[in-house]
């Protein structure tokens, strides 16, 4: 009886301890994030970026630039032997004329576009727009230009997208009505260039694992099939070549100010919603670290060289522009600032600050009306 007594004594006594050692559960991940992410941020010294790498020659820096964000992007489709442009239907509009056309994005692709023409003579100051993410994907190039010749659903989608991020106007429709031809593409994953299987946002993720996992990347691939598309623009006898820029929206902002760093064809760029610096955005609260829209915007291995803000100064001296909104829950206001005054120094060290506008609006994450107003005075000032 004894015994039986101190065995349920014993066992009393140790099942507090062995509770508490079931309450400390072990864990090194957090909200997406490794614990000691602080550590993998303090290795990031971006030693090529403008005034820490070796070359002190802006000119060459910006080829030593260039070429090491191109090695970070390996096995990408090759270019095309040909565009080979088709123009598979037209629709007259107020000044111009919409059409839509297929051409050759690569050896590999061939895509549907939107290209919009403005009436009399040529060859006018073109536009490459670039749509956004939105976690959207049955659209793409809808987004930018209002379509024709398509179902009501995708017209209704259309519309609602844009008065959900561009108060009701198409930014491709309006600048086309100022007199530049404007081309948008759809993104791979967007619109016609979509899942066969529809639109799901858990595939993105797979497309960007598989596309990692064969040596290639998806920002890669979006980043130069937007560098063909500007290719294939200046190829046109509607286009004056040396008169192109860029423009987009949230993710198309991030393409816009990517594409101007990786070709020089891009004359001037305009970027709306998406600038910051890696210290901000990996962080346990920001959106970013959630992956899903952020696969579309990674390029492996280039933070070991440049942050944001650096890739972007390759684009130096050339008039660049950036917004963002003091309301934009995506992008904190500390790190846009942080990456504006980074970009400031590039450009005042080659005496051309006055070619790079930053500003804040009171705004969320949206390109209003007065915005694409502003941006197109940008556009005029430089390229008209």
């Amino acid at each position: 009886m004894k015994r039986i007594v101190l065995f349920l004594f014993l066992i009393l006594l140790f099942l507090p301890l062995k509770s508490q050692n079931n309450d400390k559960k072990m864990y090194e991940v957090t909200k997406n994030m490794p614990t000691f992410y602080n550590k993998i941020k303090q290795q990031l010294t971006y030693p090529m970026a403008w005034g820490n790498a070796a070359e002190k020659n802006f000119d060459r820096w910006r080829i030593e630039a260039r070429s090491v964000l191109m090695d970070c992007m390996q096995n990408l489709p090759p270019a095309p032997d040909a565009y080979t442009q088709e123009v598979v239907a037209t629709q007259k509009r107020s000044d111009y004329e919409a059409r839509k056309i297929s051409f050759n994005v690569s050896s590999w692709s061939r895509i549907s576009a939107y290209l919009l023409v403005p009436e009399g003579k040529g060859p006018f100051p073109a536009i490459v727009m670039l749509h956004d993410h939105g976690a959207h994907f049955t659209i793409g190039k809808e987004k930018m230009v209002r379509p024709f010749d398509v179902s009501p659903e995708v017209l209704a989608d259309a519309d609602d997208w844009a008065v959900k991020c561009y108060e009701g106007q198409y930014t491709g429709d309006y600048f086309a009505a100022h007199g530049y031809v404007v081309l948008v593409i759809d993104a791979l994953f967007w619109g016609e260039r979509g899942q066969k299987e529809g639109a799901d946002y858990n595939g993105q993720q797979a497309l960007a694992s598989n596309l990692l996992q064969m040596g290639t990347s998806w920002g890669s691939v979006i980043t130069m099939d937007d560098v063909r598309s500007v290719d294939f623009l200046a190829t046109l006898p509607e286009v004056n070549p040396n008169k192109i820029g860029s423009l987009g929206f949230s993710m198309g902002a991030y393409r816009s100010w990517m594409l101007s760093a990786a070709t020089d064809r891009i004359k001037a760029s305009a970027s709306v919603c998406w600038m910051n610096t890696t210290d901000s955005l990996m962080t346990l609260s920001n959106n970013q670290n959630k992956g899903g829209s952020a696969y579309s915007m990674i390029v492996p291995g280039i933070r070991r060289y440049m942050d944001y803000p650096h890739v972007a100064s390759i684009a130096c001296p050339k008039p660049s522009l950036f917004f963002n909104g003091t309301r934009d829950k995506l992008f904190p206001v500390a790190g846009v600032q942080s990456a504006y005054n980074t970009m400031h120094q590039v450009w005042s060290s080659q005496k051309a600050d006055d070619r790079l506008v930053t500003k804040f609006w009171d705004e969320k994450h949206f390109f209003n009306k007065e915005m694409q107003k502003e941006t197109l005075l940008f556009f005029d000032k430089w390229l008209k």
